[in-house]
């Protein structure tokens, strides 16, 4: 079984966030640290701010997809304030 990762990015530059999903997390970092994820390559510097696992992709999607809403992302940065700051 394959588990599915939900993870996010925090960009130096601008402190934007990018909220991906996949099933190989490193895979996936280093294709951003190369610039071959087109939505993230100009962004320049970034860290890994957090990532959930889950069982089936249908329960990662989903997770995904609240994180990208208002309210997800709102909640987020209060649970990850702390991070944020740092």
């Amino acid at each position: 079984m394959k588990s599915h990762y939900v993870y996010i990015l925090l960009f130096y530059r601008d402190r934007s966030w990018y909220i991906g999903e996949t099933v190989d997390l490193r895979k996936r970092f280093k294709q951003h640290q190369n610039g071959e994820v087109v939505s993230t390559k100009h962004q320049g510097s970034f860290r890994l701010l957090f990532y959930e696992c889950f069982f089936n992709k249908k329960d990662a999607k989903a997770r995904e997809r609240f994180l990208k809403s208002g309210f997800g992302r709102s909640q987020m940065k209060k649970a990850l304030q702390h991070s944020l700051l740092a």
